[in-house]
């Protein structure tokens, strides 16, 4: 770390420990003291009934969301008093070092039976700028932090009487009772959580192959760009970001991205489905991500059709093409390779890799629908049946 770097992040230290004694302030640290315990952090206080946020710490959702296994996702931001990030319109924001990023998944929960439910939706339970503990089962929280060297992954789980939640850079794995009763239908009577390792974790947020810099995935303005309820007042969160003093720049409602709600029927199908395909898999998939070999782009911004997938043969087959022959046929979803990965749980052939281990089926449902009302037809080519990588 240069001394430049260094001393950014002693005022930063300082700073904070000079504001109001009312509230404990978010503490910074570096990426060799990483703290055991989340509530080092001062992002939230904890009490018997309420998981709540530090009143400098601001609550955020995404329009689309990523799946993973139908966890509940409380999402937080907090930048260092005085600073801003930068608005784009096209990529994440550019944050100051020092802005700490967290994400806690937990599931609803049967008060009496405490076994999770399944459902579609976001933010349960939480009332008040904070999460009702008799509702919900905390599972882990994810922490990104700017560190003056680049972003940090930081994972963190939570213990079984949920008053703290721990450092696990090795990952965890979770069994957890699932109610049949659920809003979803359960796919089995348990749910193996699974927690990622602090490699894991940089690795899927690594959305530039060439750096392999961890970074946000899902602060983008296209996102952002909807309606959120801040208790009693509701309204746009790109305004309200501005208007806290986190985001500068922010162009009139007019010129911003918007990725629409994917399973809100209103919209057009192929808007819902490029939403969907660009928050769960354009991390990965594309020109400067770990799939970039792949030659499939899923980003939003993408309008070229071949790298979209339209009868885009693989640039290898094997299993993971479960022998068929492009990414997607126009009209027929289930000769596609794109609808075959998705169904898929078997690790070498599941698309996304990490992050799920159940099918998540209405995503499901909504790529199918699209696949099949697209226009056209692909050739047949041959197969080369040597070729054995997996990628599409």
């Amino acid at each position: 770390m240069s001394t430049i770097n260094k001393l950014i992040l002693c005022l930063l230290v300082l700073s904070m420990s000079a504001c109001q004694q009312s509230t404990p302030s978010v503490q910074i640290f570096d990426s060799d003291h990483i703290p055991q315990r989340l509530s080092d952090w001062g992002l939230f206080i904890n009490t018997q009934q309420t998981l709540s946020l530090n009143q400098e710490v601001h609550v955020y959702d995404l329009s689309t969301p990523l799946f993973t296994d139908y966890a509940q996702k409380l999402r937080t931001v907090w930048i260092p008093p005085g600073a801003q990030a930068q608005y784009s319109n096209d990529d994440i924001f550019s944050f100051p070092v020092g802005t700490i990023i967290s994400k806690t998944f937990y599931y609803p929960i049967d008060a009496n039976t405490q076994q999770v439910k399944l459902s579609e939706g976001s933010l349960f339970g939480f009332k008040d700028n904070a999460l009702q503990h008799q509702q919900v089962r905390l599972l882990e929280t994810r922490i990104l932090i700017h560190q003056p060297e680049g972003w940090q992954a930081i994972p963190y789980v939570w213990n079984q009487d949920q008053d703290e939640a721990f450092y696990a850079p090795g990952g965890d794995w979770i069994e957890l009772n699932v109610q049949q009763e659920s809003d979803v239908v359960a796919q089995s009577n348990t749910l193996d959580y699974i927690v990622p390792d602090a490699n894991q974790c940089a690795g899927c947020h690594a959305s530039n192959h060439s750096t392999g810099e961890p970074l946000p995935i899902g602060p983008k303005a296209r996102y952002l760009n909807t309606s959120f309820s801040y208790g009693d007042t509701e309204m746009n969160q790109l305004d309200y970001w501005q208007q806290q003093g986190l985001l500068n720049d922010v162009p009139e409602q007019n010129r911003r991205p918007q990725a629409v709600v994917w399973n809100t029927e209103s919209y057009d199908i192929e808007q819902r489905a490029r939403a969907y395909l660009d928050i769960n898999c354009a991390h990965c998939h594309n020109t400067q991500g770990p799939a970039d070999t792949s030659g499939l782009f899923l980003d939003w911004f993408n309008q070229d059709p071949r790298s979209l997938g339209l009868c885009k043969p693989p640039v290898a087959a094997g299993k993971g093409s479960g022998g068929y022959r492009y990414a997607i046929v126009p009209g027929a979803a289930d000769e596609s390779i794109l609808h075959y990965r998705m169904l898929s749980t078997d690790p070498g052939q599941m698309m996304p890799e990490l992050g799920r281990s159940l099918v998540h089926q209405q995503g499901l449902a909504l790529i199918a629908e699209w696949i099949n009302q697209l226009p056209g037809q692909c050739d047949k080519p041959p197969m080369n049946n040597t070729m054995m990588n997996t990628e599409t």
